[in-house]
């Protein structure tokens, strides 16, 4: 029999009415509540997720995306989106999952009270006539006559100079339009989240938090730069969305064992601040540093050192969601209680 698990798509805060919460009767999504917020969760098989497979993960993005676009559309503006692929075991864990992360989720609620994302796509419309519009420039006209005249024939290293060439000049071109582009809309975001692009035809591919009292003036601006570009450039908004781009929760389950390796390999002792870990971090990473030493060993003991203190900054973070203290309990039974780290994915 697979093992059953609990699917978390978002976080709602519950001053939603009774209305909102009964729709989703039947939806095959239900709420968990912690004192005042809501995960929304499903029932699944399965506690974890393939990441190597291409097809299931493509699946379990529209999936997750849908949910929460319905969820808006019944009516929970604010929804602040777990990371893709968010699994626990029990009820149990997902409110773990809420009290530990209560104070920095309530946050987040409050700072996207008012904000939504878009996310914008541009590329070239007629991508092949630019690329004809470079092979035909001085210089590479140049480089292809410069070619012809030494060799008196193309050969594949002569194809792949030229095309180097020409790539290097169609993505200066690209990062040109781009800050144009960016430094227009840039009074109507709060903040611009850059994303990877496909190809060398896509120009931009950046999300804009914004207002959501802004969304027209931001699309009105779109509209002035698709005429400024004549229909050169083909704009595409999706949205308003969830603000995944900037405000999506990350649940990071620690280990104990790693816990106390990290506090062995930076030689503390089981009850001390922060600044005491990066204290002793910058000590022993002096000791061990690449640019001080050459052997091997060293450079594995310093990589070692590094690791410990992103391990002990981590389960710091995850004390830090329930005591206030200045000290932090690196004891073993304190340890198995500070397991579960939630912060904003960066």
């Amino acid at each position: 029999m697979a093992a059953k698990g609990i699917y978390i798509y978002g976080i709602v805060p519950n001053f939603y009415g009774t209305t909102h919460f009964q729709s989703l009767e039947n939806s095959g999504v239900y709420a968990i509540t912690f004192q005042n917020i809501s995960a929304i969760v499903s029932d699944r098989d399965g506690t974890q997720v393939n990441y190597s497979d291409r097809e299931s993960l493509g699946y379990l993005l529209v999936h997750h995306q849908e949910i929460i676009e319905e969820l808006q559309g019944k009516g929970f503006t604010m929804i602040l989106p777990m990371r893709l692929g968010t699994i626990v075991n029990s009820i149990d864990e997902v409110l773990k999952v809420l009290t530990c992360g209560h104070d920095l989720i309530i946050d987040a609620l409050k700072k996207i009270e008012y904000l939504t994302e878009i996310d914008l796509v541009i590329t070239w419309a007629d991508f092949p006539g630019i690329l004809g519009a470079i092979s035909s420039l001085p210089d590479i006209r140049a480089m292809k006559a410069e070619i012809l005249q030494k060799n008196g024939n193309v050969t594949k290293v002569d194809q792949v100079k030229v095309g180097m060439l020409i790539k290097d000049i169609v993505e200066a071109k690209n990062k040109d339009v781009e800050l144009k582009i960016l430094d227009a809309l840039s009074p109507y975001g709060l903040d611009i989240k850059m994303h990877e692009v496909m190809n060398d035809e896509m120009v931009v591919n950046a999300a804009f938090l914004i207002n959501r009292n802004k969304k027209e003036k931001f699309e009105h601006a779109i509209d002035l730069l698709d005429e400024e570009y004549r229909g050169t450039l083909n704009f595409k908004l999706v949205g308003p969305l969830p603000c995944y781009s900037f405000f999506t929760l990350e649940v990071i389950e620690l280990n104990a064992r790693r816990v106390d390796q990290a506090r062995r390999a930076l030689g503390v002792k089981e009850r001390i601040t922060e600044q005491e870990i990066k204290k002793a971090y910058l000590e022993r990473a002096k000791l061990f540093h690449p640019d001080n030493n050459l052997n091997s060993d060293d450079v594995e003991n310093f990589n070692m050192i590094i690791d410990a203190y992103h391990s002990l900054l981590d389960y710091s973070a995850s004390v830090r969601q329930s005591v206030k203290e200045d000290l932090i309990s690196l004891a073993k039974e304190d340890v198995a209680g500070n397991l579960i780290l939630v912060k904003i994915k960066e």
